[in-house]
């Protein structure tokens, strides 16, 4: 009796190549999804500890251009401007840099909302097509054997079941990342707010802006 090699590994060397590319795909997808998971979560990480060092009194260097930012803003002096008007103005400068931090703490989320919506229509897409498989290799042998049907319906289960790989763990990390970077950003928010508020103090540089 011939027995159907049901491994992982035998599914993919029975499917067509549709269904293997498919599954090249969300295989490809659910490591780029894990990817972009640790580049968030560790770019989280860094900014957390950079936000506490700078509580601290410390300069880290992931907030560097922030801070410079600040300082050249804090130099520059407007006449007859208030100082209600000067700490504006330092805490936009330096929340220009911090949107720019945030962004490139973010990057990796488009690739998860990407994964997480288009995983499963993929996976659907080579469920279909491996049902396809098998009703035309029932036609062309006229044979309704296990042998027959079971590698095209495993090819499409097989694609199902990679595309929920690919696309829950994309779902739960994309709003998991996103919360813990919004509270993140909440927090560099409140960082420049503080700075700005320090920054404006100080004395300005007798240089003129155009006021």
């Amino acid at each position: 009796m011939h027995t159907v090699d049901m491994t992982p590994l035998g599914l993919f060397l029975s499917a067509g190549w549709v269904g293997r590319s498919v599954i090249l795909a969300l295989t490809a997808a659910s490591i780029w999804c894990w990817v972009a998971m640790i580049e968030v979560w560790l770019g989280h990480r860094g900014l957390n500890r950079a936000l506490k060092a700078a509580s601290c009194g410390e300069a880290p260097a992931l907030l560097a251009g922030v801070e410079r930012a600040g300082e050249e803003a804090a130099r520059l002096h407007i006449a007859a401007e208030s100082v209600a008007e000067r700490r504006a103005r330092i805490a936009e400068a330096m929340g220009r840099e911090a949107d720019l931090v945030m962004m490139r703490l973010e990057r990796g989320l488009p690739a998860l909302a990407m994964i997480a919506t288009a995983a499963p229509f993929i996976g659907l897409f080579g469920t279909v097509w491996g049902i396809m498989s098998s009703f035309m290799g029932i036609a062309a042998s006229q044979d309704t054997s296990l042998a027959v049907v079971a590698p095209g319906i495993a090819e499409a289960l097989a694609a199902t079941a990679i595309g929920l790989v690919a696309a829950i763990p994309a779902s739960l990390g994309y709003n998991r990342l996103s919360a813990v970077l919004g509270h993140a950003g909440q927090r560099l928010r409140h960082h420049v707010e503080s700075r700005a508020v320090a920054l404006g103090i100080g004395p300005a540089s007798p240089t003129h802006g155009d006021g």
